[in-house]
């Protein structure tokens, strides 16, 4: 068999899609954020502009978070040493479990190298742990929800996408003494729409089920401490497991779970993608530990965030530009077209110093590619009307639809 060729062919499929990624070469400049330099393909550099960093805050740049980071290198070296179970626990490990246990209101907290890690991990587990547990699923949930479920091998139902009333008809359905666990979102990152955490919590009390919350793009920039959209309504104590990230809004890496502590430990001894890994360097752990104490503190630069994104989606809408409506911080701009959406983006940033990554086909749903647009308190009002006449001339240039040409 021709190995080479097969995998040479499923290139060139995606490539035939007009879904082929290529990397765009950057140096982030400390102080400059969310400037960064380009490297192009003759090895010239350019000054752009990022606007799709998932570094929601610019924590990343937080000299606060920075000098916990420079600190915890001075004091304990590079790496872990070990697994958490065999000399792979810093002191810092255990301060940001309960610092994130205290975020959110729990009783505990269990670090993961990865957002991606922490849900793949917690949700097989939980299988084992609940024989015949039956997992309901948003239909739009991340690929490591989506992983996790799969590999933990027991029934699982789709609900679609933020349909409370389909959620109801499937647990209704479900053998009412079954254990029952519901996995959702409350940012979902491509649309930008948050589900109704409330309505979901009922649900789950009526049919005596658990509630599983991905966070991630929430937490630190929603609610009075950066807790995430369940602190802003109020709702933690009603969630079973909150899960969410380090490496978006809080700058530096890794991925978490909390809740009560019996549901932490068990996770904690069973989980593989927890025990068969090292774990995080106490470097990103004190760096991140320092960024959640400190947006706790801060309020304002949430304030700011959200303001930035009105700002953002106004000047869009005004400019004609279909801006995919929603109640967060994501701004997705619809192209609804591979070749297109990539061409825009190509063209943004070697014409114009902007860069944003076309989203396509399978992250979003063939027909609905985007620009998604993730404005943070950094980004100047004279940034965002160079993007918008940018944005403005290419759309006329590559004759993609404007306001109306998507169907919400």
């Amino acid at each position: 068999m021709d190995y080479k060729a097969a995998f040479r062919s499923a290139v060139d499929q995606i490539r035939d899609e007009g879904r082929y990624r290529v990397f765009a070469d950057l140096k982030r400049q400390r102080g400059a954020f969310p400037r960064a330099s380009w490297t192009r393909q003759d090895g010239s550099e350019r000054e752009v502009v990022v606007w799709c960093s998932n570094d929601y805050l610019g924590q990343g740049q937080n000299p606060v978070v920075l000098d916990a980071m420079k600190a915890a290198v001075d004091a304990h070296g590079s790496g872990s040493g070990g697994t958490r179970n065999i000399s792979g626990t810093n002191h810092d490990h255990v301060l940001l479990e309960q610092e994130l246990a205290d975020l959110h209101g729990k009783d505990a907290a269990l670090l993961f190298t990865s957002g991606y890690v922490s849900n793949e991990a917690t949700l097989s587990v939980v299988q084992k742990i609940l024989p015949g547990l039956i997992i309901f699923s948003d239909e739009l949930n991340h690929a490591s929800m989506i992983a996790g479920i799969r590999n933990g091998g027991g029934p699982r139902k789709i609900f679609k996408h933020n349909d409370l009333a389909h959620l109801e008809e499937l647990l209704a359905a479900a053998p009412a003494d079954a254990p029952k666990l519901i996995a959702f979102e409350s940012v979902y990152s491509m649309d930008g729409d948050i589900a109704d955490i409330a309505g979901t919590i009922a649900l789950a009390k009526k049919y005596g089920a658990m509630t599983y919350l991905d966070e991630v793009h929430a937490v630190g920039m929603y609610g009075p401490r950066g807790g995430g959209v369940a602190e802003r309504e109020g709702l933690m104590g009603d969630i079973d497991i909150i899960e969410g990230t380090l490496g978006k809004a809080f700058g530096v890496m890794g991925g978490y779970i909390t809740g009560d502590t019996e549901v932490i430990d068990a996770i904690r001894l069973m989980a593989a993608g927890f025990i068969f890994t090292t774990s995080l360097p106490p470097a990103l752990v004190a760096g991140s530990l320092a960024s959640v104490r400190w947006l706790k503190a801060h309020p304002e630069v949430r304030e700011i965030h959200q303001e930035r994104a009105a700002t953002l989606k106004a000047m869009f809408k005004a400019a004609g530009l279909p801006v995919m409506e929603n109640d967060s911080h994501i701004v997705p701009v619809l192209v609804g077209d591979p070749v297109h959406c990539k061409m825009i983006s190509d063209m943004l940033l070697a014409d114009h110093g902007v860069y944003v990554q076309p989203i396509n086909y399978p992250t979003v749903p063939r027909g609905t590619e985007r620009l998604r647009f993730t404005p943070t308190p950094f980004h100047s009002d004279e940034m965002m009307r160079k993007l918008v006449s940018a944005m403005e001339a290419l759309w006329a240039h590559c004759n993609v639809a404007r306001m109306g040409g998507y169907a919400a």
